[in-house]
């Protein structure tokens, strides 16, 4: 009898890990088929392209500079065509670049704005490329690197739109986007610079810099610069006395430059502050930009 009790007891044993081993078996087979399908999964899966990035060395800056540039599909498909190139200061992927290029493909896609081709200008350092010197003690201290708005003109028009156009052709029309410091450059380049864009788009241009000096000189400017047409978009929000000041003392002294081929436009949007207003603004401004055509009854 204790024999057969003994060889019951190993039958038993051996039962048990005979199913121990199947259950492994079964539990690795479900494993890797999860690990098959995940990967097969990922194989048939295609990534969402919105744009491609382009690197280049600036001689004039000194570094490299980094472009996020959106193709129309267009471009492939009509290759002899130009189509209008819209520049955007803080053009960084993690800034206004991706939301820009929303704005954009929207209004292609109601018919309103034909292909175009957008080039976000990725940031390094913002207040060292908006600004030009300040004779504020203050800010000089709280921003040392602030001033270099020269070279980074110098840098759009004998490098960045060189660059450009030989790899994606001379846009028939340069639009370039700026807000706050981004807002005083694109004052600054339409100043000084006025044919490298002939449309710009200002939205809450940090004009209070250097004491508001820019202001005081934009007759002066205009008058004594070649007279190459621009049309201009300025836009404020609520967001302060002094920039809504400003931003309307601008658009009233261009006003006054029309007979110098200055085509300006002001809106005031009450219920946008200085994070909310971009896209708002350029909403607006591409819809009088590219005013949608009623369809006929």
């Amino acid at each position: 009898m204790r024999t057969a009790f003994n060889t019951g007891n190993l039958n038993h044993t051996h039962l048990y890990r005979l199913i121990s081993i199947l259950m492994n078996s079964i539990r690795y087979i479900y494993v890797f088929s999860a690990i098959f399908i995940t990967l097969c999964g990922l194989q048939a899966q295609k990534p969402l392209e919105i744009g491609k990035q382009e690197e280049f060395h600036s001689e004039i800056l000194g570094e490299k500079r980094i472009l996020n540039v959106y193709i129309p599909d267009e471009y492939t498909q009509i290759p002899a065509t130009t189509f209008p190139c819209l520049y955007v200061l803080d053009g960084s992927r993690n800034e206004d670049f991706l939301h820009i290029v929303g704005l954009a493909q929207f209004y292609r896609l109601i018919g309103a704005m034909p292909p175009t081709i957008v080039i976000g200008i990725a940031n390094v350092d913002r207040r060292r490329d908006f600004t030009f010197p300040t004779s504020v003690e203050k800010d000089k201290k709280d921003f040392p690197t602030t001033g270099g708005s020269e070279a980074f003109r110098r840098f759009i028009k004998e490098e960045l739109q060189p660059f450009v156009e030989e790899k994606y052709g001379r846009g028939s029309k340069r639009i370039l986007i700026g807000q706050s410091l981004g807002g005083l450059l694109a004052c600054e380049i339409l100043l000084k610079d006025r044919d490298l864009f002939d449309t710009y788009m200002i939205v809450s241009p940090s004009l209070w810099w250097d004491n508001g000096s820019l202001l005081k000189e934009v007759a002066p400017l205009i008058e004594n610069s070649r007279h190459f047409p621009a049309e201009v978009f300025v836009s404020a929000g609520h967001e302060g006395r002094i920039m809504q000041r400003d931003a309307r003392k601008l658009y009233q002294l261009l006003q006054k430059q029309r007979r110098n081929k200055i085509d300006p436009h002001f809106s005031y949007l009450r219920n946008e502050d200085h994070l909310t207003i971009l896209h708002q603004a350029l909403y607006q401004n591409l819809r009088m930009l590219y005013p949608l055509k009623k369809a006929e009854n």
